[in-house]
């Protein structure tokens, strides 16, 4: 959909860096394969059987488009930033399944309604007076991006002029939202907005942090891949991610800038997670995070213990939103699905797929670390210590897959040139050592970690 990457972008990618060229690259080619995303969705409700679309679907579905399109005339800024916002991805793609499979039309009818109040969001952040009739999902009212009304079960009348918006359900009183540089906000209880974060560079945008949005854990399967539930936050819990993040930048940029400027180029939204299940509080507590393919830009986690981990875990979860990206838009290999392979950060086989992002996150990990440890003057003794065992830890994992990577005979050019260049920065780590005993330390820990795999997985090759 895009121009390959130049050979010069591929390198620096996969030395786990990239700059604004290679990273815009990236974002146009998802941002593209979202518009064709939702085209097809509208073309596949088009297409379906009267059983599966009945006409008065299919004619709000029209309707709804053609607020988005009118949206798009007035402000395109305001109708991308809905659009491409990274929860409509799962949500779209739930639909097109669900067109194509022929769920029940109940279901169908709720996840198709999801559009109207997209156009909705859209039209509301563009500043266009319109009115339109929305459904409550339950008793609440989303609007993604701005937020959600706590109202009954039913339809409910959405009047803007601009300005205000005006929510109206039966006899209930009207709840009146005022909406300013995109931000909406109420004196009205049952209103919640969607908390954000600040932008990360100045001039960049708001990052929200989505508590809110019905589809952000949608297909997820976050249980299958190790993560906790989503969770909603209370003021405290916001309070507490935003101490966390006003940190963040300042520690990402010890790294190297490429980090800071990956984060502000790739990060469109968080969304907290709890905790994992009998976690405990405070330094040290256990934590989670992931991305999700069909969500570009979001990034889920639980509450990061401080600014430090914050700025790790965005450095690991957006070399997979990165590689990931990369992947759609130049295939890096032709291995098969097939889980076989040791990972000494996962007690399971994974497959090439797998292995290759695996690696990759954890390359960019090692990296990240040992430049803290090495750059960070107001470190105190034991985050210097905790870094160093970090990366020690992360490059001694990666030393132990490399070979897998490098010896496939089913890589792309591409893939070679990444390949390749997480190599050289693997032996370029080398030239800092970390203090004697981390080394040692990190060695045991995945030499006990493939035995443990080769107990557990005792049928399977590593």
């Amino acid at each position: 959909m895009s121009p390959a990457l130049p050979p010069r972008a591929l390198r620096e990618l996969g030395r786990t860096e990239g700059d604004a060229e290679a990273l815009e690259l990236l974002v146009r080619d998802q941002d593209t394969r979202r518009l064709v995303l939702l085209r097809a969705l509208l073309d596949a409700a088009a297409a379906a059987s009267v059983t599966v679309c009945p006409p008065d679907l299919l004619d709000r579905l029209h309707e709804d488009w053609a607020l988005l399109a009118a949206v798009e005339r007035t402000d395109r800024a305001a109708a991308r930033s809905v659009l491409l916002y990274p929860l409509v991805g799962p949500w779209a793609e739930r639909c097109l399944n669900a067109l194509t499979a022929g769920v029940p039309l109940s279901e169908l009818r709720t996840d198709l309604g999801h559009l109207g109040a997209l156009a909705a969001a859209a039209a509301i952040r563009a500043g266009l007076a319109f009115s339109t009739r929305l459904t409550a999902r339950g008793a609440v009212l989303h609007l993604p991006l701005l937020g959600a009304a706590h109202l009954g079960p039913g339809s409910v009348d959405l009047r803007a002029d601009g300005e205000e918006v005006r929510l109206r359900q039966g006899r209930s009183d009207d709840v009146f939202v005022r909406v300013d540089s995109g931000v909406a906000s109420s004196l009205d209880p049952r209103w919640l907005p969607v908390p954000a974060l600040h932008a990360l560079l100045p001039g960049g945008s708001p990052v929200p942090l989505d508590d809110l949005d019905p589809y952000r854990a949608a297909g997820g399967g976050l249980e299958r891949h190790g993560l906790s539930d989503t969770t909603r936050l209370d003021d405290d819990g916001r309070k507490t991610w935003a101490v966390s993040w006003s940190g963040v930048e300042p520690v990402l940029r010890i790294g190297g800038d490429h980090r800071s400027a990956e984060a502000a180029a790739l990060l469109r939204c968080l969304v907290p997670l709890a905790p994992p299940p009998g976690s405990a509080s405070g330094e040290g507590a256990a934590h989670c995070s992931g991305t999700r393919r069909e969500a570009f830009g979001a990034v889920l986690s639980s509450r990061p213990t401080d600014a430090i981990h914050f700025a790790s875990t965005l450095v690991h979860e957006l070399q997979h939103t990165k590689l990931a990206a990369l992947s759609a838009l130049v295939p890096l290999h032709h291995e098969d699905p097939v889980p076989r392979h040791f990972a000494p950060w996962r007690p399971d086989p994974r497959p090439f797929d797998g292995l290759l992002q695996g690696a990759y996150s954890h390359i960019a990990l090692a990296d990240y670390w040992q430049r803290f440890a090495l750059g960070a003057e107001r470190a105190t003794f034991s985050q210097r210590d905790l870094a160093w065992s970090e990366h020690a830890r992360r490059r001694e994992q990666v030393g132990a897959v490399l070979p897998v990577l490098a010896g496939s005979g089913a890589l792309t050019p591409e893939g070679r040139v990444i390949v390749n260049e997480m190599i050289t920065l693997y032996h370029r780590l080398a030239d800092w050592p970390p203090p004697m005993g981390h080394v040692a330390r990190a060695r045991a820990y995945v030499a006990t970690a493939r035995v443990i795999w080769q107990q557990r997985n005792h049928s399977q090759r590593a």
